[in-house]
């Protein structure tokens, strides 16, 4: 098969068979593909789409250009999540070892931060010692010993995505639904799960602005999930604010930490992690449904079953014995910190949410450039959401900054980002907007 005839053929509108998918896929991964050719049939992707099968044998072609790992012997149903990725979204933190305390087993493969939003292996680099790129033996031994294990993706799952995607960025194509599908699942099904649940996030921090957009997606990546043999359903859920009080890699494991042990609990955080887990439990066939899996999940919580995991989770990747007793002499702490106050007492009725990811940024808790080196101290805490109280005694929040010049910066960045006036003009979306099961469409 030419290459120059695939692009043609999607070019004119007409549709790819698997066979001729899987030779393109094969020729991005071993080069014989130009980069050139590569970028006309994203282009042609782009404008004319593809159908349900076309991405399925996209995804399934992507999957299979390297390892993909198999978890016949462990025991337990294999599950994991995807989030579209937000502000203050340390959901996987508190998600994969409640699951683990429940029964199943979670080989989470997360990655750093993209653009404003922050990255989950980001947030585990600020636990001293945490090994976030273990070799593979290592691995399988705490999924199998502690139930779930949560690391960086290794070159060899997926890596005709990788060279696709690098390509898409510099061609304008980053942006349709039908790419992004099979990039998020080719990864995420070269894990060998047997369930998948996705966070789709919308909202003002969310890279889906709108409910409609966050929509598509979700059922573009459902549709396909299980086209391709895993079971996967979705929630939409509200980003028009922080999830968590926190943002900022130390703070929010701080953040996770106080969430297992019972110290203190965001509400919007909990219903979220709570309600994707129990859509894991269920389709995975702990629970009898979704509403089994949360009443679980919520045990686990509050036994201290699901903090106990955690604790067994970092020790064996690396991390202090006594993470959870000690966090606080563990976790590095910014040595400038103080109160941001609203000019004006009132109500929080709106947040610019992705402003406050890109403050953290400017603070140094994220990356400008891919070789920029992280401070893992810095950001913010407390922050209020939507509807909360501020006035001279309630900030809005909370800065961690490396030095009084940032915070100023970084507090002048939180007051033009939130919105305050009177409680009548909140408007508070409910956090979770809806759930997509293969038979929604």
């Amino acid at each position: 098969m030419l290459a120059q005839e695939l692009i043609r053929q999607k070019r004119d509108g007409r549709r790819l068979a698997g066979a001729e998918i899987a030779h393109f896929v094969k020729g991005l991964s071993d080069g014989s593909v130009s980069e050139g050719q590569v970028a006309a049939l994203a282009m042609a992707i782009f404008f004319r789409g593809l159908d349900l099968d076309e991405r399925v044998a996209l995804t399934c072609a992507m999957r299979d250009s390297g390892t993909v790992l198999d978890w016949s012997d462990i025991g337990r149903p294999v599950v994991d999540k995807h989030s579209t990725g937000g502000v203050g979204d340390n959901v996987s933190l508190m998600l994969a070892p409640a699951l683990a305390a429940c029964g199943a087993a979670v080989p989470m493969i997360s990655g750093r931060g993209l653009g404003h939003t922050g990255g989950t292996l980001d947030k585990l680099d600020a636990v001293p010692g945490y090994r976030t790129q273990p070799d593979n033996a290592l691995f399988r031994k705490v999924v199998k010993d502690v139930g779930c294990a949560i690391i960086g993706q290794t070159a060899d799952l997926a890596p005709a995505d990788k060279r696709f995607y690098a390509i898409r960025d510099v061609t304008g194509t980053v942006e349709s639904i039908d790419l992004i599908t099979a990039s998020i699942l080719s990864k995420k099904l070269a894990a060998g799960l047997q369930t998948l649940v996705l966070d789709v996030k919308w909202g003002s921090g969310a890279f889906m602005a709108t409910l409609e957009e966050a929509r598509a997606l979700a059922e573009s990546l459902v549709t396909v999930a299980n086209g391709a043999g895993c079971p996967t359903t979705a929630l939409l859920t509200d980003m028009n604010e922080p999830l968590a009080s926190a943002a900022g890699n130390a703070l929010e494991v701080r953040n996770a930490v106080d969430f297992l042990t019972g110290k203190a609990i965001d509400n919007r955080l909990h219903d979220v992690t709570v309600a994707l887990g129990g859509e894991l439990l269920a389709t995975a066939g702990i629970a009898g449904n979704a509403e089994d899996g949360a009443r679980r999940m919520r045990d686990a919580f509050e036994s201290g079953y699901a903090a106990e995991h955690f604790g067994r989770m970092v020790a064996a990747l690396g991390g202090p014995a006594d993470f959870m007793e000690r966090a606080d002499s563990y976790l590095a702490k910014a040595p400038v910190e103080r109160a941001i106050y609203a000019k004006q007492s009132g109500t929080v009725t709106a947040i610019d949410t992705r402003a406050v990811g890109v403050a953290v940024i400017e603070l140094g808790g994220g990356r400008r450039r891919a070789e920029d080196v992280i401070d893992p101290s810095v950001g913010f805490s407390d922050l209020a959401g939507i509807a909360h109280s501020v006035d001279s005694d309630a900030p809005l929040a909370i800065v961690h900054a490396a030095d009084e010049e940032s915070a100023w910066r970084a507090s002048e960045a939180i007051i033009a980002a939130y919105t305050v006036g009177e409680a009548r003009d909140a408007t508070d979306h409910p956090v979770i907007a809806e759930r997509i099961a293969p038979n929604t469409r």
